[in-house]
């Protein structure tokens, strides 16, 4: 196959680059300069020319022609003279060798550049590639359709903490975030002193909200696992021999799935007791049982607890294993996205059943989807027997896979930014910008919001860009101080709706790391 690369002359050197360093095999390439310095002004008229100078706009002999993916201009009449595709490349010259390697089994784009392109490309591939995985699985049990163990997908079991107290409007609230988030299961945290009926009126209100998604209960309590039982439960969190006696039967009839745990008597033999207590609940006919060595946070005995995991998994292979990440999330202060994709890694390695995580705190939010997503990268790189990389999903929200070159400044005639030290108060007035909830469609979203005084208008949208347009379309600023000022700040709020932060007008997004 034959492809033509064609650019601009500042983006030339760098175009040759990469086509020199990509790793091609039965492609040949050549690199079509045209007049004009940005490659992504690039017409149909630039491209004639440079056709015409190459000598070959007569009979082209190649197959296909990919421009700047940055070009806007439509090349389709172009494309039915000479009778190539002329389609949308990578939008920058690092992605080149990566669009080059497909170009043989890939049908690019007019529209949407290559590196986004292929992107989405392998998104889908990696969603059909774990649809085959997770059909082909013969799990250990399953609960309602869900899959649990046997080699199936990591389950993400998300915890409504304290549900026994909440109203029904928060259960919803909860329950509709957890789910557009990717958990598998619900589970109903039991507060402390809690009775049987607060039990079964939760379980009752998540089964009447989610009918179709199994639902666990959290709790020791021989008392409130039996309610939890009798209103339908599908899973009991957590079984030791202090309660085994009072439950057994009942989770043996109702033929309801157990997460049995250690004893909590104070040895370091975690594993005997784990064992025992598992030998317990099997005599009393659970069937279905999930192991949990119990994942202790840093700082007290994490490598202890993840010995006790590997242990038991070289003890026994086959069952499903409890892998409760929010214990190291919850009692750490750093970005939940890394430290919930290494947990999900080793637990893949320990081929846990279930991840568990209760979002409690404000700096665990968004622990669910990043559970999900860590799953199925490591179910997809088990497959590939390849590091979790590369494979059409990822967890890189802040930084960068791979930089973009820094552009190098030579001009002597740069001048030395500085801000103004005073401002003025624009006549047509002020804005108050925030991050609001908005009801839509009977449920509620996020979305930016610019309160303008002295008119009242509230502008609603999602965007920085859409609200500042509607701002001028609207005639509500004056003053370019302004506008730049109103920019700013909706960047800030737009970045931090889509990083799911709080925002107040005026203050950093984000504070700079200082080593004492």
């Amino acid at each position: 196959m034959k492809v033509l690369l064609a650019t601009g002359r500042k983006a030339e050197g760098m175009v040759r680059d990469a086509v020199r360093t990509a790793d091609m095999a039965r492609i040949t390439c050549e690199v079509l300069t045209q007049e004009l310095d940005i490659a992504a002004f690039s017409t149909p008229e630039t491209l004639r020319k440079a056709l015409e100078q190459f000598g070959v706009a007569q009979k082209l002999d190649c197959n296909l022609i990919l421009v700047s993916g940055f070009c806007k201009a439509d090349f389709s009449a172009l494309e039915r003279e000479i009778a190539t595709p002329i389609r949308l490349g990578p939008r920058q010259a690092y992605d080149i060798g990566e669009a080059l390697r497909l170009a043989e089994e890939t049908e690019f784009s007019s529209n949407t550049p290559a590196d986004l392109f292929l992107a989405e490309k392998r998104k889908e591939m990696a969603k059909q590639h774990l649809y085959e995985l997770e059909s082909r699985v013969k799990e250990t049990f399953s609960l309602k359709g869900v899959k649990i163990g046997g080699g199936a997908r990591m389950k993400v079991c998300a915890e409504l903490v304290d549900a026994t107290l909440m109203k029904e409007e928060e259960i919803q609230r909860r329950i509709e975030h957890f789910l557009k988030s990717g958990a598998d299961i619900l589970d109903i945290g039991v507060h402390l002193g809690a009775k049987p009926d607060a039990v079964k009126k939760a379980v009752k209100t998540v089964l009447t909200i989610a009918p179709e998604v199994p639902i666990s209960i959290d709790t020791l309590d021989a008392e409130l696992i039996r309610a939890g039982i009798e209103a339908g439960v599908d899973m009991v969190l957590s079984l030791n021999k202090e309660n085994i006696s009072g439950v057994g039967d009942e989770l043996g009839e109702n033929d309801v799935a157990t997460v049995v745990i250690p004893d909590r008597d104070g040895t370091q033999k975690t594993n005997e007791s784990l064992f025992a207590n598992i030998k317990m609940a099997e005599e009393y006919g659970i069937k279905r049982i999930i192991a949990d060595p119990v994942l202790n946070a840093i700082g007290y005995g994490i490598a202890e607890s993840l010995y006790n995991y590997y242990s038991f998994r070289l003890h026994d292979e086959s069952t499903p294993l409890f892998f409760g990440v929010g214990n190291v999330i919850e009692l750490m202060d750093a970005d939940s996205v890394g430290i919930n994709a290494t947990l999900a890694g080793i637990a893949s390695e320990l081929s846990a059943g279930i991840l568990f995580t209760p979002e409690c705190s404000d700096k665990a939010r968004g622990s669910v989807r990043e559970l999900r997503v860590a799953a199925e990268m490591m179910m997809i790189s088990k497959a590939r027997k390849s590091a979790p990389k590369d494979l059409g999903l990822d967890l890189l929200m802040l930084k960068e896979k791979r930089r973009e070159p820094v552009m190098g400044i030579r001009d002597n005639k740069r001048i030395v930014a500085k801000e103004n030290e005073t401002w003025e108060l624009d006549p047509k007035g002020c804005f108050r910008i925030a991050i609001c909830e908005v009801e839509v469609d009977g449920g509620s979203d996020k979305k930016i919001c610019a309160h303008h005084l002295p008119t009242g208008k509230l502008i609603i949208g999602k965007s920085a860009p859409e609200i500042m347009d509607t701002i001028l379309r609207l005639n509500l600023v004056s003053l370019l101080e302004h506008v730049s000022y109103l920019s700013r700040e909706l960047t800030k709020a737009e970045l931090a709706l889509q990083l799911d932060r709080s925002y107040e007008q005026d203050e950093e997004l984000f504070f700079k790391f200082h080593i004492l």
